[in-house]
Formats: C-alpha cells, structure tokens, sequence
C-alpha cells in the first residue's frame, strides 16, 4: 500500500509540474511562435536558469504576432473556456510600460496582460459575458530589472495573481468570455504593431486550459479546495436538474390523466357513405375506386386499369358507368377514325350539310331537320364539326349532358365541354370524369399548426383544437389567452398579441425594448444616467439638470452648498465634496459639509520642520516656528535627520524631480519648475521638455502624434506619452453605494439607477432568492430560458426577475 501512494503521488507530482500536461490543454506560446528565428528585434539569450532558453525583446520595429493559421490553433484550445492559467517567467525593464501577452480584434481585448512600470501596475484586460470591456488592476511592480516567475489564474468569476510562488491578490469579477472570434489576432511582447512594447526578457510563456495551472510553475502550492468554477458549474447543474423535474412532473401528470380516460369496452364501428351504412370491413366499389370500412373508417384505394389491347378495327374508349378504357368498334370517315356513337358533318358541293353517325363501324346519314333560328349575329355564330345547325358563342354544353361525376365539375369550352376536378381532389381518369378527394392530413398538405389535429374532408380539411385548447384562427389554437387573462409578461406600456402556445409583446408607441421591458422613448436620449421616465420626458438623477440631463449643476458656485470654513467646496460630475483645507484632516466622522475637519498640530504630532533652537507655535490650520526672547536663532531646517542651514535648497534623494527650501526654520517642497530652454533640464522629470523625435507617441487611431509628457483620454482611460512609451489606465470614478448600478452610454462611471432590470451590476446577495413560473427557487446571479420559449433569457437579480429576448436567437 505505501509503495501504491507512492505512486500515486509521484504521478500527481509530474501532471502538476507540466511534465505530464495533456498538449490538448496546453499553449506553449515560445514553441508555436519560435520567436527567435522569425521576428525583428527579438533574440535568444540565457533564461532565467543556466541551460534554459529566454528571448530578449527590444527596440520598436517588431511585429511579433502569430500567422492566421497558428493563432486559430490556440484559440481553438481556450475558445470558451472558464478555467485557464497564463502563466511567464520575464525580468522586464525598470519603468518600461509593456504588454505580456495579446489576444484582440481591433479595440476589443479578448486576454491581455500588461505591466506598467510607469504606474507600478499588472493589469489583465478582457470582456464579460455580458461583452462589457474590463480591467483588473494588480498594483505590483514587475518592471524592476529582475526575474520574476508570474501566473493569473481564472477560475470562472475569481481571478488570482501569483507572483514568485506568492499569491499576491485575489478578484472575484464578472465572469470573462473567451467566446474569441476567428479573425482575432494573438500578440506577443506588444499590443500591436505601434503600441504597448514589452522590453525585456521572456521565457516559457504558457496558456493552461485546466483546473489550478499555476501549479504547473509553483508544484508546491497544492489544491486545497474546490474552485469557483467547480462551485458555479455544480450550482448550474442543480438548476438544471430543478427545471427538468419540473417539465417532466407535468409530462407524467397529462400522461396520467389520459390513461384514465381509456375505454375498456369494444363497440363495432360502421361506414356511412352517401346514406349507405357497410359494416366493419365490407368492401365496394365508388366510381374508380375500391373501398373498405375499417374501425369507422373508409379507406379506399384508386383501381388500377391495365392498358386494354384492342383488336383491328376497335379502340379503347371510356364508357358510360365504367371506370377503364374498353375496346369500342370504329368508323373510317374521310380517312379519319372516328369512334362509336360519334358524328360528323360534311358540306357537299351545293353547300348542303349531311350529318354521319358512327354505328357497326359503318358511318350512317342522318337525317337532317331544321336549324333553330338563333338571337345572335352572324359574326358570333360558331360552326361546329358533329353538327349542321351553327350555336352562338359562349353556347351551354353542359346543359345537353355530360359524364362529369360528383367531384368533378363540368366546364363549357368554345366548341364543346370537358369536365374538371373541383379544389381538392385529384383526377382518376385522364378526361378528369372521375375524381378522388385529396387527403391533405395524410400527404401534409395542411397548415395546420401546433396544439391542433388535421381532419380530412371531402375537398379540404379541418383543424381541430386538442382537448382544453382555445381557438386562435382557422389553423391555430392556444391553451389559453394570456392576455385576457393577465398571466403575460409583458410589460405594462406595452401591447400583448395572443400566439400559438404564448403571446408576444410590442412595446406601444413612444416606447423602446423587448416587449418584456419596455423604456420610454427620449428624443436625444437621456444623459448623464437621466430615466426617460415618459416619451421625451426625462428625470434626472441628483446633480444634473437640462431637459435631457445634460447640465452639470455646479453644487459650489450656484450656493447649494456651504462647506465649513475648513473646508473647501470640490465640484465634481453630478456631486460634490467638501475638502479638508491644507493643514486640517477629517476625523473620521466624514460629515458631507466640511464640519469634521479639524486643525492638525503639525508641533504635537511632529509633522512641522522646525530647527531645535526654534519654538513650534500650533496655528488654526498651519503652525509657526518661533525664536524664544533673548537668543539669536539660526533659522536652520532638520530635515531627514539632517541639519538645513536656512536659504538652502536641495533635491529630495527618493525622488529626483521635488525640490525643497529652507526658509526660516520650515521645510518648503514643491515639484521641479521645468525650464525647456534650459540645456540641462532633467528629461526625466520634464518629459514635455524632451525634443527627440524617438521620445514621441502616436496616438491610438494612429493619425495624431503626442510629444513627451502629453496625457489625454482614450475610451475611459487616462493614457501619458513617457520617452516614446504610451501607459494607459482606467480613469478612476467616484465610489458609488448602491444595490443597482448602471454605466450610461458615452460615460465612463457608472451611476446608482432603482430599476434592476436596467442595471450592469449588481451587488448580489446570496439571501435573497427568486421564484420562477414553476415555483422553482433561483438563486441571485442565476440565469435560465423560460419555459415554452426558445430566447427568452431570465436572470434573478437580488429578489427581481428580469427577462429579456436572448440576441444571439435573433
């Protein structure tokens, strides 16, 4: 048994540290790029140990990016995957501001690490399910000139960053998306060919889709516990499984119900046809075709005529009362077959008409009576060739008989008649005398739709509603109307259409959405988090004024607020704080207006620069140093320990670009006055003072160029031209505390809303739960299909059902 364990733990041992990793599960970045051999500005160098194999980035003109067909490779392994480490070992240069690694298609970044040396910052980009760009920022600094093994763990929402084996920080976020499209593009050591360039070295770059793949670089953090993942994963499954019990409850309560309802006994059922009752499998002939009665039913089949082979002299012709072709006698009349029965009539020389009858195969004169006079002029006189008196055009045929049955209709031509099958049956005779109905049921010619059955009848068809089902039209039946009944989900501004099985929203003029959710229509839209509570009707939120909330109302010059005298008014988007004044602090009570701030004894706490032959006098909001009565004080400063002889200026030691003065006793610092004339000006201090053309950045659509020292704002982010580098990050927004917020379109921070079903985020609370249509319990954050729909999405959101159309269905 020990040697099994031993076994055992020797094997978890290899899987862990990479030795024995599935390659299905595994991106080896280094291996699939061979960075040394095919890019510009990328060389092999010694790695982080004596015999492995790093790649030292450098320089600005490289375009290291995977070809279509390896990075399809890679994606194809983390595409939709809520479980991966990406994971380095670098030693990046000391304020370089760099991207790790890339997976984007133009402004949507799918994965991206990047360190900034600049902010002291590892942040990872990447888009929610909800297709919401993120950043999670690590303040941490990578960018030191030294080796570091680096690993970001995602475990569906929780996201871990180890850095050397430690874990640094924990994150537990929106779940990211990897739903990574196929013309994305995957990056390495930059953003792209312009932006972001890594400088420094890296090796052993690797993507694990699997369960704790950090521990693949660190083998001695072992698993201690499940993972999000696993937890979210094992919650989604019970849903499921809750929402399969319940469909299947009502599938076994309906099958019940029916079974209850058989009849045991039997009852012979007859046939009536045409007021002809036949008994259970009697057989008869109607027209072409032979039928049986079985169970009530007649079921008939078309009679089958075999070609007739008709001696000299005869030929097959239909015959009054019988349903194939027989062999009748012809006559040969001016070298013409003419058949039994049938006339002709012939002019002779005088103009004369004579009329012949087929009879015995011999064509016999008939004799000839006089011609009716007819109402109509000569020129609509019609002459006919089985007759010798003319008919007027549009003369009635069928009125002089014909052999059209009951399912066929007869119809007049110019010179004669010919009968047609009536809507909804088909011919058994090729002259269309006889005619079978078309069972649309059978051959699926109806349209009839769900919860209804197809009824053949003669020539058509009935759409007959299932057993509790109500009729919608002609084709449709439904189980209720749920409009009427008020058990719809729609919206109250909104219309409800009864449909096959449901209904359908359409939100009513004036107002936009789903049907489910419908929000008033705003000319211009409401801004600045305004509801558009009614049609061109905004409401704003506290701070914002305008009829469409466009006005920043400015709380400190228009006297809504009177800050304490230690205190001055900061003006913010939509609100405002009261700022303690230089040489006062909050005491921890944070009253909005300014009245807990209080002085700071800068002598009692230590905070002033006075020189040991001085008096520190407190001041309300400052202090003063003195010189007792009756000595000669120097007016010297201590600063750091160290004497400052007063008039001295120097420059701080930890930081190169302050400066700071001795004046009577008080330490004076301030940040460096930049002097661009001045040949010596430290550039690194005054970047804006830097003429080189290498030290500047182009800007991020690539048409502007920004000199060193330049900041500007980029799709909510703060970005700074530093020496020819741009570091980027988000802009920061003031705190918000509520249950629901919301980031309106154009702005960067998000604001509190009241509506849950509007809101981006939410702070959920595990206790509070929602119940759905079939009184299933869904806990907050939960999502599922609702029942009898195939798009309709629901979420629960902190106690509130939300539902809307799903637009991946669309």
């Amino acid at each position: 048994m020990g040697l099994l364990k031993l076994f055992v733990a020797v094997g978890l041992f290899n899987v862990c540290s990479g030795f024995g990793v599935d390659p299905a599960v595994r991106i080896n970045v280094f291996n699939d790029l061979t960075p040394g051999e095919s890019f510009e500005g990328v060389s092999q160098v010694q790695g982080f140990h004596d015999e492995s194999r790093a790649f030292y980035f450098q320089g600005a003109s490289r375009d290291v990016k995977a070809s279509d067909v390896v990075a399809e490779q890679m994606f194809a392994k983390l595409r939709n995957k809520s479980e991966f480490t990406l994971m380095a070992i670098l030693k990046q240069e000391r304020l370089n501001s760099g991207v790790i690694l890339s997976i984007h298609r133009a402004d949507q970044r799918f994965l991206e690490l990047e360190s900034s040396g600049q902010k002291n910052e590892v942040r990872l980009h990447f888009r929610t399910r909800s297709q919401q760009a993120h950043t999670e920022i690590f303040p941490y600094t990578l960018a030191d000139g030294q080796w570091h093994k680096v690993s970001v763990t995602v475990s569906a929402s929780h996201i871990t960053l180890y850095v050397d084996c430690n874990r640094i920080y924990e994150r537990v976020v929106e779940v990211p998306s990897m739903d990574i499209p196929r013309n994305a593009s995957f990056w390495l050591g930059q953003r792209n060919s312009a932006h972001g360039f890594y400088k420094g070295v890296m090796q052993d770059v690797h993507l694990l889709m699997m369960p704790q793949g950090y521990i693949s670089q660190c083998p001695d953090l072992n698993r201690t516990c499940p993972t999000c993942n696993d937890f979210h994963g094992l919650v989604q499954k019970i849903m499921e499984l809750q929402d399969i019990l319940a469909k299947t409850s009502s599938k076994l309560a309906l099958a019940e119900e029916k079974m209850n309802g058989l009849d045991s006994c039997y009852c012979e059922r007859t046939c009536n046809v045409k007021g002809t009752i036949y008994r259970q499998d009697q057989h008869w002939t109607d027209g072409c075709r032979n039928c049986t009665c079985t169970n009530g039913t007649v079921q008939c089949e078309t009679i089958s005529c075999p070609p007739p082979e008709c001696p000299d002299g005869t030929a097959p012709t239909y015959v009054d009362g019988a349903c194939c072709k027989e062999c009748q006698s012809i006559c040969l009349f001016n070298g013409r077959e003419v058949l039994e029965k049938e006339k002709r009539a012939v002019h002779d020389s005088s103009g004369r008409c004579i009329l012949f009858e087929c009879r015995d195969q011999t064509m016999h004169r008939e004799l000839s009576s006089g011609c009716p006079e007819l109402n109509c002029p000569e020129s609509e006189q019609i002459t006919l060739s089985d007759r010798c008196c003319k008919v007027c055009r549009g003369h009635d045929f069928c009125a002089e008989g014909n052999s059209c049955t009951e399912h066929s209709d007869c119809v007049n031509l110019e010179a004669g008649s010919v009968c047609s099958c009536k809507d909804g049956f088909r011919p058994l005779r090729d002259d269309n005398a006889y005619c079978e109905d078309i069972d649309e049921c059978a051959e699926g010619k109806h349209y009839c739709r769900e919860n209804t059955m197809c009824v053949n009848t003669p020539g058509s068809f009935m759409c007959i509603c299932h057993t509790g089902y109500i009729r919608i039209d002609d084709y449709s039946c439904t189980e209720h109307d749920e409009c009427v009944s008020g058990l719809h989900s729609c919206d109250e501004n909104a219309l409800c259409f009864n449909t096959v099985g449901g209904h359908s929203c359409s939100c009513k003029p004036g107002y936009t959405g789903n049907g489910t959710i419908c929000r008033a229509l705003c000319e211009g839209l409401c801004q600045n988090g305004g509801t558009c509570a009614s049609p061109n009707t905004c409401i704003c939120p506290q701070g914002f004024t305008g009829k469409t909330c466009e006005t920043d109302i400015n709380e400190c010059s228009e006297g809504f607020v009177e800050c304490d005298s230690r205190a001055t008014c900061v003006n913010l988007p939509g609100w405002y704080h009261c700022e303690c004044r230089d040489g006062y602090h909050d005491n921890g009570i944070f009253a909005t207006n300014g009245e807990s701030c209080e002085d700071i004894d800068e002598c009692k706490t230590g905070r002033h620069t006075c020189n040991a032959d001085t008096v520190c006098f407190n001041l309300d909001g400052g202090y003063d140093c003195r010189c007792p009565h009756g000595h000669n004080c120097t007016g010297d400063c201590i600063h750091d320990n160290k004497v400052k002889h007063n008039g001295q200026i120097w420059v701080l030691e930890n930081d190169r670009c302050s400066v700071c003065s001795c004046q009577t006793g008080q330490v004076m610092c301030r940040r460096m006055v930049c002097d661009c004339e001045n040949p010596t000006v430290d550039l690194f201090c005054c970047p804006e003072c830097d003429p080189r053309l290498s030290s500047q950045c182009l800007h991020q659509n690539g048409l502007l160029t920004y000199s060193s020292g330049d900041t500007w704002v980029e799709n909510c982010q703060q970005c700074q031209c530093v020496q020819g580098e741009v570091d980027c990050w988000p802009l920061s927004c003031p705190p918000v505390d509520c249950e629901f917020t919301l980031v309106p379109e154009g702005e960067c921070c998000p604001r509190c809303i009241s509506d849950p079903c509007l809101a981006d985020t939410i702070r959920n609370d595990i206790t509070k739960t929602c119940t759905d249509e079939h009184g299933i319990t869904r806990l907050s954050g939960s999502s599922w299909v609702k029942h009898g729909t195939t798009c309709t999405l629901c979420q629960c959101k902190n106690g509130h059902i939300c539902c809307s159309v799903d637009p991946m269905c669309l």
